[in-house]
Order: structure tokens, then sequence, then C-alpha cells
């Protein structure tokens, strides 16, 4: 199973995430993916194997994903334009 934690400004909740995801799901690809590299670097203490940083990671990591777990902005971002 592959899942996708995207978190951007500090990491706070994809750290949060990726820690509880790798000790609940530890047979999972868990794949951080930070909108910035504060956000990068908190969820990479919190245990990630797999992280990386900005906009291209996003695309092609989510295309073959089975969940993509974040904020509620990585959702409405644009929604009402």
């Amino acid at each position: 199973m592959k899942i996708v934690v995207i978190d951007g400004q500090g990491g706070k909740m994809g750290a949060a995430l990726t820690k509880q995801l790798i000790e609940s799901f530890p047979e999972s690809d868990v794949i951080s993916i930070g909108t910035n590299s504060m956000a990068t670097e908190a969820m990479l203490k919190a245990g990630a194997k797999m992280a990386a940083t900005g906009e291209n990671p996003v695309v092609v990591c989510t295309s073959d994903a089975d969940f993509i777990l974040g904020p509620m902005g990585i959702l409405t971002a644009h929604s009402l334009l």
C-alpha cells in the first residue's frame, strides 16, 4: 500500500501523520512530501524514510497512491476561482 503525506508551512500535521502511519502500518510505503524544506525536514525527523520537497514530487508520487493525506488546503486551493 502506498500512502502519500503532503504538508506545508511548519510540517507539524504532516510529521504527526507520518509518525502514526509508520507505527500503525509498518509494511506500507509512506512517502512524505513537503511544499517547503521546513515541512520536509519536520517529517524526516518524525521518521519518514522517503521524502521530497516541491510541486513535482506531489504530481509524480500521487499518480498511483492508494491514499493521500494532508490538511484540507490540499483539496480546496483555488476552489473559489
